[in-house]
């Protein structure tokens, strides 16, 4: 008998135990820190300081943040500032979602006030807007859930062989029940807020980011130095480029916002993002309606007018003026946030109806 006794005080005590120290290792102080503004970028080139800058560096030295913190099942550590800013390397394609549900449920943080800002570049549409500018969201459209038909077995009236699940043709709404919302609408206010506070942010325009557009002399936009604007973001996990998948992107974002959205970007993350946290905005971990979507353009998504090309990502002065305008523009709305805490905290900032921030 006292064995058995012996045995179930030695079980209770193993697992108080290592109940015990699981909580520690959730938090250093043993308390949820709490986060006014996560910051989601999808990759960084090498090391977070000091050499040539991705999508995280900008933000870990323009911050700075100068906290690491690692989160069970995120790969990259992550950084955190005193004042309450998060950023993540959520990695990209299908490891974003695991990366960003992982941060939800973790007990490290509290997010329930939390603005979100997914920051990272894309490819842009050169009919819209220039490499180098950046785009804040209002839409994020699916493109994964999609039927792909071979265009040498196609009907001859067919623009594309991409077309919606459970559709006959291209440019019908199909179906993704269990699969994806296919659209998700980021609030208007916010959108339009952080748009104020930024389209007058002048971003780098060097001498081989001109050279760069030169040659897109047949899209006026797409010539422009870059700027600041609201634009919609289209997400595959697959990576796409050319005349005939650009016109397919602007036609897909058409169809799935009843035409209300306009393609501007295509990445490969922001659908998954979108699509996590969705599924635990009713949980109140997080608060659905405080994300923004800031996409930065660091190639064209096709070749000039007439010009067929291959796609060159990470080439030339594009990506460099990508990776800095994130944070540029990013920044302003992060610090107007984390600056005017005891407004935002509760309230969620809306534009004037003359575009004026407030």
């Amino acid at each position: 008998m006292r064995n058995l006794w012996f045995r179930i005080v030695l079980a209770l005590t193993l697992a108080l135990g290592l109940g015990l120290a699981g909580a520690q290792a959730a938090s250093p102080s043993g308390k949820r820190l709490p986060v006014k503004v996560v910051i989601v970028t999808t990759f960084e080139i090498g090391a977070d300081t000091g050499d040539m800058a991705g999508e995280f560096q900008p933000w870990v030295e323009g911050w700075p943040l100068k906290h690491e913190i690692a989160i069970p099942g995120v790969r990259h550590v992550a950084r955190y500032s005193d004042d309450g800013v998060l950023a993540i390397v959520s990695d990209m394609r299908g490891r974003t979602r695991e990366s960003v549900a992982a941060l939800i449920l973790s007990d490290q943080f509290d997010l329930t006030q939390a603005y979100w800002i997914v920051s990272g570049i894309a490819g842009v549409d050169p009919a819209v807007a220039s490499v180098g500018s950046a785009a804040w969201a209002r839409y994020v459209v699916d493109a994964d859930p999609i039927y792909e038909l071979d265009e040498r077995d196609m009907p001859a009236d067919w623009p594309y062989g991409l077309y919606s699940n459970d559709a006959e043709r291209p440019n019908v709404k199909g179906k993704a029940e269990g699969s994806s919302a296919m659209v998700w609408t980021l609030d208007k206010g916010l959108v339009d807020w952080a748009y104020g506070l930024t389209r007058d942010v002048k971003l780098p325009d060097p001498p081989g980011l001109q050279a760069q557009r030169a040659p897109y002399a047949g899209d006026p936009e797409g010539q422009r130095p870059p700027f600041v604007l609201q634009g919609d973001a289209l997400g595959t996990v697959r990576f796409w480029h050319g005349a005939h998948r650009t016109q397919w992107a602007h036609d897909w974002v058409k169809l799935w916002t009843d035409g209300a959205g306009t393609f501007t970007m295509t990445d490969c993350e922001d659908q998954g993002i979108l699509d996590v946290l969705d599924a635990h905005a009713a949980s109140g971990r997080i608060d659905r309606r405080r994300v923004l979507v800031l996409r930065t353009g660091s190639n064209y998504s096709r070749g000039p007018l007439g010009r067929a090309s291959l796609p060159h990502v990470f080439h030339g002065e594009g990506l460099k003026a990508g990776f800095d305008a994130t944070f540029l523009v990013g920044g302003v709305v992060a610090r107007e946030l984390v600056g005017h805490w005891d407004r935002y905290a509760t309230t969620l900032p809306t534009a004037t109806p003359t575009g004026r921030s407030r």
